[in-house]
This record gives C-alpha cells, sequence and structure tokens, in this order.
C-alpha cells in the first residue's frame, strides 16, 4: 500500500513508499498494535522458519532464531553512529552487499533514508524494525522482526564487531525478506545493493582502458552528488587487503570524493581525491598530503583542497597516478529523488517497464531477424547538446527485474543486452526489413547474465530506436529501462496505439448483375439456409468446416460453434442472430481476404502461422495493436510450438474486428473512449 513520507536529511523532500507487507499495513500501524497488545512482533510475511534460510538445500545446523536482548544484555540499534567496522561478514557468500553497506555508511543522508535512524531498544520497543530499498522505480518500506538466525548464541549471518549493535544485521534480513530468503543473497555485484539503496544507474570503467574523457566523466558525477568507489585488482586472496609501497590497499573498497583542477607551475594538473574507509593508512607518492607538490600552488588554493589533511585517510593524488595504480572506477549515478536540493546539476531521466513474452515479444537479439523486430521498441528524440559540445551524453541501463526472487522457482537470470538505431520519422514498431537492411549505431558492449547492463553512449542530436533483447528468443522475463541524459530528452514506446482501419464493405450486386462467382455463392448458401433462407451458427459451422478442412495448404482443425456465433454477430446487421445472404457475401469477401494473409505468412508452408508475425498479419487486415494486446493474443491462440493454426487464426481475427467495430459504434465522439453499465458491458462481452 502506498504512503508518502518525508525523507531524511536536509531537502525535506516527500516520496512515496510502498509497504510490503501482505496485509498492507504499515510499520507504524503494526509497531503500534504490538504496542497496545503488549506482544513483540511475529512477522507472517518472514517467519523464523527454515526456509526463510535457504530454499535449494537442508539447513545445514541447528539453528536458533533469537531477538537482540536473548542474545546481549543491553542491546542497541546504532552505537556510536554506522561505520564500516558495524559490518562483519557471516557465513553467507554476500561481501557484494557488504561492500556496498560500508559504501553508504560515507553518505549519511542515504544512509538515513536506508536505514531510519529514529529505532531504538529502549523505549517504544516492540520487536519491529524497518528499512527502504529501492525496487523498480518504487521505494520499498520493509518490515521485520528482530529474531536473527544463531548458532550457540551468535549470530550466524551479518553482525557487528560490537556484540551489543544490531543494524546491519537488521538490515541484512530485510534485503534478504525483499529478495525471497537469506540464501537468494549469495553472489552479487556491489553496484546491485548499491542501486537498491539509491535508486541509481550504476556504470562501471577500467581504468586503464576507460573513455578519453574519463576525468570528465568523474568531475561531472561529482557535481550531480553521484556516489563513487575504485579499487586494485587482486591476483590471488593472498593479495587481499595487501598494502602497497605507496600506501594503497589491494582488493579494498574506495571511495573518489573530489575531482579539481589546479595551476601547477603554469600548467594545469588534474587531481582526484579518495578515501580508505578505514580513516587511515594513505598514499604516499606525489600530491599526498605533505608531498612538496602543494608548497608551489596558489595559498588559498591549497588552504581549500587541503582542508582536511590530517590522516583521514583521505587524500589526493594526480590523475595519471590514478589510473595507473587503480584498476576498477564504478559511478552510482543518483536520480533527482534521491538528491538533496543542493545539488545544482541532475540529470533528466526516462524510464520505462515492459516484458519479454514467449510467442509475442521475446524475440531475442539481432542474430535472430526472424524475431528481434518483435521485440519492444522505445524511440528516444535528444535534442539539446551538453554544455559546450555537439553531442549529447545519455546513460542507458537496461535491468531485468525480480530475478533474485525467482530463483527459488528455478529462474535465474537471464543474458541481456540492447541496441541503437538511428529511428525513422514514423512513431511505427519498426518491422523485420528495417533491421535487416539498417545497422546499428551504438549497442551494448556484451550480452550478459547479470541483473542491469547500464552503458554511456555520446551520440549526435537526432531520434533513435532502442531495442532491448534476451539473447536468444523465447526467453520470458520482465524489464525497467532507464535513460540518464545530460539534458531533457524525449522519450516513448513505439507501436503503443490501438487502433483500426476497417472501411465498410462494397454491398452485393443485385441478383441480375451477380457474376458467375456470387451465382455460385447463392446456389451454396441455398443449399445451406434451406426454406428459411437464413444462417444459424450450426449451419455456418458445418458449411466452413466441409469447406476449410478441404484445403490442403493450411492446418485447420475446425471451428467451435462460439466462433461461428462471433462471425454471425460480426456480420448481422439487422441483429436477427441469423446471416442473410448480402451478409454471407460479405462475410465471404472476408474469409478470402484473410486466408491469403494467413498464406502470406506462413512463409515455410507448413500450414501454420509463427505467433510473432501476427502482428504483421493483423496490421495487415488494418489492426494495430500494443505489446500487452499482442502478448495476451499469443498467449490465448499459440500453441506449446508458438504457432497459430487457421481456426485459431479465423476466431482471433473474427473477435477483435467485432470488437473494433462495437467500440467504434459506441465512440460516436471519436474521443477514443467509451463509458458502460455493468449491464452493457456483460451484453456486449457475452456477443463478443
Amino acid at each position: 500500500m502506498p504512503y508518502s513520507v518525508t525523507l531524511p536529511g536536509s531537502s525535506g523532500q516527500t516520496a512515496v513508499v510502498e509497504s510490503t507487507q501482505a496485509d498492507g499495513k504499515t510499520y507504524e500501524q503494526l509497531r503500534r498494535e504490538c504496542l497496545q497488545k503488549g506482544k513483540l512482533f511475529e512477522d507472517p510475511d518472514f517467519p523464523a522458519v527454515d526456509g526463510s534460510l535457504f530454499y535449494s538445500q537442508r539447513v545445514p545446523v541447528n539453528f536458533e532464531w533469537k531477538r537482540p536482548g536473548e542474545i546481549c544484555k543491553e542491546p542497541q540499534f546504532i552505537t556510536g553512529g554506522a561505520t564500516r567496522t558495524d559490518i562483519c561478514q557471516g557465513q553467507l557468500g554476500d561481501c557484494w552487499l557488504l561492500a556496498a553497506i560500508a559504501s553508504l555508511t560515507l553518505k549519511e543522508e542515504t544512509l538515513n533514508r536506508v536505514v531510519p535512524n529514529d529505532q531504538t531498544f529502549d523505549r517504544g520497543y516492540a520487536g519491529i524494525f524497518h528499512f527502504q530499498f529501492w525496487q523498480h522505480n518504487k521505494w520499498m518500506d520493509v518490515v521485520v522482526d528482530d529474531r536473527l538466525p544463531c548458532v550457540r548464541d551468535k549470530l550466524v549471518f551479518l553482525h557487528s564487531a560490537d556484540n551489543n549493535e544490531f543494524w546491519s544485521a537488521l538490515l541484512e534480513k530485510a534485503y534478504a525478506k525483499l529478495n525471497g530468503s537469506y540464501e537468494a543473497l549469495k553472489g552479487g555485484s556491489t553496484m546491485e545493493a548499491m542501486e537498491d539503496f539509491t535508486g541509481g544507474v550504476g556504470e562501471m570503467y577500467e581504468t586503464k582502458n576507460g573513455p578519453s574523457n574519463l576525468f570528465l566523466i568523474l568531475k561531472k558525477a561529482i557535481e550531480r552528488g553521484s556516489m563513487l568507489g575504485c579499487s586494485i585488482d587482486i591476483t590471488s586472496s593472498a593479495e587481499s587487503e595487501a598494502q602497497t609501497s605507496t600506501g594503497l590497499v589491494k582488493g579494498h573498497a574506495y571511495s573518489v570524493t573530489g575531482v579539481e583542477e589546479v595551476n601547477y607551475r603554469g600548467a594545469k594538473v588534474q587531481l582526484i581525491r579518495v578515501r580508505n574507509p578505514w580513516g587511515q593508512v594513505e598514499w604516499n607518492g606525489p600530491w599526498s598530503d605533505n608531498s612538496r607538490e602543494w608548497t608551489v600552488i596558489d595559498s588559498s588554493e591549497k588552504k581549500r583542497l587541503l582542508q582536511n589533511s590530517l590522516d583521514d585517510g583521505e587524500f589526493w593524488m594526480e590523475f595519471g597516478d590514478f589510473k595507473s595504480n587503480y584498476d576498477k572506477v564504478e559511478i552510482c549515478n543518483l536520480s533527482p529523488d534521491a538528491l538533496s536540493d543542493d545539488v545544482s546539476k541532475q540529470w533528466a531521466v526516462n524510464l520505462f517497464e515492459g516484458s519479454w513474452i514467449r510467442g509475442s515479444t521475446a524475440g531475442g537479439c539481432r542474430n535472430y531477424i526472424d524475431t528481434f523486430w518483435t521485440n519492444p521498441q522505445f524511440k528516444l528524440h535528444l535534442e539539446n547538446p551538453d554544455d559546450g559540445d555537439k553531442l549529447c551524453s545519455v546513460i542507458v541501463a537496461l535491468m531485468q527485474k525480480n530475478r533474485r526472487r525467482l530463483r527459488k522457482e528455478g529462474l535465474d537470470l537471464e543474458t541481456i543486452g540492447f541496441a541503437i538505431y538511428e529511428a525513422p520519422d514514423d512513431q511505427d514498431h519498426q518491422g523485420k526489413d528495417f533491421f535487416r537492411y539498417n545497422p546499428s549505431k551504438a549497442r551494448s558492449r556484451t550480452y550478459i547474465n547479470v541483473r542491469e547492463v547500464s552503458e554511456r553512449f555520446r551520440l549526435p542530436p537526432g531520434n533513435y530506436l532502442l531495442v532491448p533483447t534476451t539473447f536468444q528468443p523465447h526467453k520470458e522475463a520482465d524489464f525497467l529501462i532507464r535513460l540518464f541524459s545530460e539534458k531533457k530528452a524525449g522519450a516513448i514506446e513505439v507501436g503503443n496505439k490501438i487502433e483500426a482501419d476497417l472501411p465498410e464493405p462494397p454491398k452485393p450486386n443485385p441478383p441480375e448483375e451477380e457474376t458467375d462467382e456470387e451465382k455460385g455463392l447463392r446456389k451454396l448458401f441455398e443449399q445451406v439456409a434451406g426454406p428459411d433462407n437464413v444462417i444459424s451458427a450450426r449451419e455456418l459451422q458445418h458449411v466452413l468446416n466441409n469447406v476449410l478442412g478441404r484445403r490442403k495448404e493450411v492446418k485447420f482443425d475446425g471451428l467451435s460453434l462460439n466462433t461461428c456465433i462471433s462471425i454471425i454477430n460480426l456480420m448481422d446487421v439487422d441483429g436477427s442472430g441469423m446471416m442473410e445472404f448480402s451478409e454471407f457475401k460479405v462475410f465471404w469477401d472476408k474469409l478470402k481476404k484473410w486466408i491469403m494473409l494467413f498464406l502470406s505468412y506462413d512463409v515455410d508452408r507448413s500450414g501454420t502461422m509463427s505467433s510473432y508475425e501476427l502482428r504483421s498479419a493483423l496490421n495487415a487486415a488494418g489492426m494495430k495493436l500494443n505489446n500487452r494486446i499482442l502478448q495476451l493474443l499469443g498467449l490465448r491462440f499459440a500453441d506449446e510450438k508458438l504457432e497459430i493454426d487457421f481456426d485459431d487464426y479465423l476466431t482471433c481475427i473474427v473477435r477483435l474486428e467485432n470488437m473494433f467495430r462495437i467500440f467504434q459504434a459506441l465512440d460516436a465522439q471519436k474521443k477514443g473512449e467509451v463509458s458502460l453499465n455493468m449491464h452493457q458491458f456483460l451484453l456486449l462481452t457475452m456477443n463478443v
């Protein structure tokens, strides 16, 4: 249930957060109920049972779930501020999460959002705590009880070095609940957790192979309030936390806190400020705290840059030395809602959600040209170049949703990526031929099975088409696309219109002017209709099954009575519930057109149509549908081989035309919307 809160920090912003509880109750409601009843909270959504720990194996030891008050005498939520020493890894492979929490402690305002600091084991304690995480463009408020897994009165997983401090252990529990279990946290990237703590978009650069403008990228990131980290690779576990002769530590997560240019001996020198979270052990090379380089620059500049020149773990380096010594730098670009008001330069953000559905929109990568074009497509309009530049900077981030939570159902990360094309002027969803004859302008570096693929591009102003995909076709997943641009950019999902161009069919010729074909059709009609000279649904079913069953070029299992009723409803102009000859003639002309359409898209002459080609067939019949409707049609009419035989195709196209014509009749003002009461709705849906 969404509700508004005021964010901690100086900005005073309000944001909507969503309760994750199955009953929709908020932290405050649950806490108040517990205090009124005099009971400690027990979370029904994440109970103290083995299933909350592991899903793929039996629990290896006998865990006991204990509250902090049962583990130590005077438990505290936070003691002496939240610091990196509060984060000690337990018996779970989630060091990626711990590294992100350590970085979080360096950003007080962000920390106070994720870990609301008005929580305590003292007055008002009710055994309930809450934490806030970003998930797919929503802030989620995750409530937990404080029962923690222990063995012999010691915490098994994340814990603080201080035995009576519990904020970090409870934070890990809340994150495990969000993802389904503690086991679901095994393996991941620090950037994944950083994004969940901030709602930002992550980037990673190898410093020795980075872009030529890496310094400018880092400088702008600092100006935008982004969170930056860097590290030195290790070649073996023995090198972890090993200190170099220059005072740097291998395999250790550093923060980047400043980027500047200074005048030094008549030239500009690029400097970068780095912080060791230990609070000590610093770089001792050029531009370190007491190096001779500082004696040459302007005194006011020196005072400004070295205002924290004690042995605090923070130091300056020349950018060339930084690139030589560090191997990776990570940026978590924050969205405007995660920033305080004093950050003047903010990213412009566009966001879209979508799905790859087998048989309709799961087309796979460009290697599979026959289905690639059916993937969701998004049009991006870049109009304003970056300041002082001719190109536009844009970060494209493609995230697959909920995959960590879905692990227990046997669904792990799909291999994902994207391609960007120069877009034609029209807004239509582009077909196979467009991608056959037009190369991409940019693409993700690789297809990879990670939660999010992100890439920064510099493109000329213009229109671009973004196509997110899984590597192979028929792979299903929900996704989120975020577009971060330096200047405001327009973006829409294309192929999202629903419309129909259904001209009224020509009236049949009078009997004296009938062609030989029409005379033959009249003879057939009279044989089927009998003395009453009208055709019922059962009579129509009989004649169509006979006629279509003899056609060898289509796979035909027979039309149901319901489909024949739909055909009569479509053609029955006078509301008699029967089909007269004039109506039968119009239908027969439609049927011939529908057969030709079907055959034109049955490329391999199998007698069936691929469900991916349904969009093109319906377009040719005058009906444009969006991805959501096409996904439903694929699920409804395609078989397990993603094929549609002729009887299902005919049922689909008849019902769609029926629905379009009914809507158009009701929409007399051509507004694209109608109002129905319950009685009208039931009548219409039953007739379709």
